[in-house]
Order: C-alpha cells, then structure tokens, then sequence
C-alpha cells in the first residue's frame, strides 16, 4: 500500500511470526486507563493493531474492537491469534469504516508511522462526537546497560525510519482535531526465554526484518552474543526485561 512506509511494509512482512513471539503484550494496568476515557458501548478501532497485541486488552476494556491493519501477513497472525475479531485491510489514511462510527481509535506501537495531518483528518472523520485518539507505545527502558548495549547494536541500521523514540510526532498537537494529549506511564516487564524476548524482540524491528538475510543473521549473532555473555543476562534462562508502556489520550475537538 503507498501509505505504508516500505521499511514497515518488508519488513513486517517478512516477520510477523517473530513479532508475534518477541514483542511484549501490554500491562494490564491499560485497562483501567482505557476505560476511564472510552464512550460506553461505543465501538472502538485498534489502528495499525499488527498482530492484536494491544487488540486483545482493548477488548477486555470493554471494547467493542474492529482492528485495521494495512500489512496482510500481520493482519494473518492476529486473525489466527483473535479469531472472533473483526480484522480489516486499510490504513490511517483510508480506514474502511463509515463517518462518526467509533467512540475511539487507537493507536499502539503504531502512530509514529503515520504522524500526518492527512491521518489525523481520517481519524476525526471517523470518531463520534465525545470520541478520543489513544497512542500507546512499550519504550524499551534503556536506564538498564544491557537494554541500551543492545539499542545500540540495532542503532547504526535505523536509517530514516520513523521512530518514536524522536518525539516528532508530538509537533502535530494541539490541532484543529484534537487537544494536547494527556499523558500516563505504566512500568511494565517482558520476561521469558532470551531468545524470545531479545532475539525475537529485535530481530522484529521493522528496518532490521528488512535487512537482507545476510545482514540480519549478523544483528542476530551480536544480540545472542550479548545475551550470552553480559554479566547481568549470562546464564539466565528466563530475562526480565523492563519497559515502560507509555499512553496518551487525545481528545477530539467536536465538529
């Protein structure tokens, strides 16, 4: 799809099982926030929702969940994952969806690949009176050395990609369809074997799954290096690793 940015489309495309296996869910601790602000009853839409990692808490918030998703071997995995939701092809840009149809859209670990005002119009489009944008994202807490040596290792491959660790999509708010957002912060923990929760958590980034196999297999053997070696991971069967979920409520400013 031209609105999908190619290092999302390759390389989601080509690791969508490794997502599903390597990126943590999201705390439970969601699940009050989001219904603090959801519409009662209202439906909502997990926005760019991947392989429902965040679709599933959405759900058991109360919400009556649609999940859009433009890359067709993610929408695959969440369709496996989540059988009984509804799960459509489309994008920020263009979500195939009627106007004033949800009390919510939601977007996690997604909006900064798509922090446009051409988004953000088709999201107010979409939204009903009363309606909120939420934007949540698990940040890697790179207080922790061995979570920062292993950013690291990724690092010199990110190229121009968008991130969300650059703040930018912060610049497009307040706008004429939304006020600034309201921000929570939840810690948050992935733990599991290592070569789920690193291995399979990095080798998940959209610009390293997109990395010819050659390149990839060496990201791969410096990230189980590190793991194997690193006096705070070494030995370990099971690893802890610290997040925190970040999460944002934008009100919308009624038409």
């Amino acid at each position: 799809m031209a609105d999908v940015h190619s290092a999302a489309q390759q390389g989601f495309s080509k690791e969508a099982a490794a997502y599903a296996r390597g990126r943590p869910d999201y705390p439970d601790s969601l699940i009050a926030w989001l219904r603090s602000w959801l519409i009662p009853g209202a439906p909502a839409v997990d926005l760019g929702a991947g392989t429902g990692k965040f679709t599933r808490l959405l759900r058991s918030a109360g919400g009556n969940v649609t999940a859009i998703e433009p890359v067709d071997e993610m929408r695959r995995e969440l369709v496996r994952a989540l059988p009984d939701v509804r799960a459509l092809a489309g994008t920020a840009q263009s979500m195939p969806l009627p106007d004033r149809s949800a009390g919510a859209v939601v977007c996690a670990q997604a909006f900064h690949w798509f922090a446009t005002a051409s988004a953000l119009t088709e999201i107010r489009r979409v939204l009903m009176p009363g309606g909120s944008l939420g934007l949540v994202w698990n940040v890697r807490d790179e207080s922790v050395d061995w979570v920062a040596e292993l950013s690291a290792i990724i690092q010199p491959y990110e190229g121009d990609v968008p991130r969300n660790r650059t703040g930018a999509w912060r610049a497009l708010f307040p706008n004429d369809w939304f006020f600034d957002p309201e921000e929570m912060v939840f810690d948050h923990r992935h733990i599991g074997p290592p070569e789920t929760v690193i291995v399979d958590r990095f080798l998940s980034v959209s610009f390293i799954a997109a990395l010819p196999p050659v390149d990839k297999a060496r990201v791969a053997d410096r990230l189980r290096e590190l793991a194997h070696t690193h006096p705070g991971l070494r030995g370990r069967e099971t690893v802890v690793f610290p997040y925190r979920a970040r999460a944002y409520r934008c009100a919308a400013r009624d038409a």
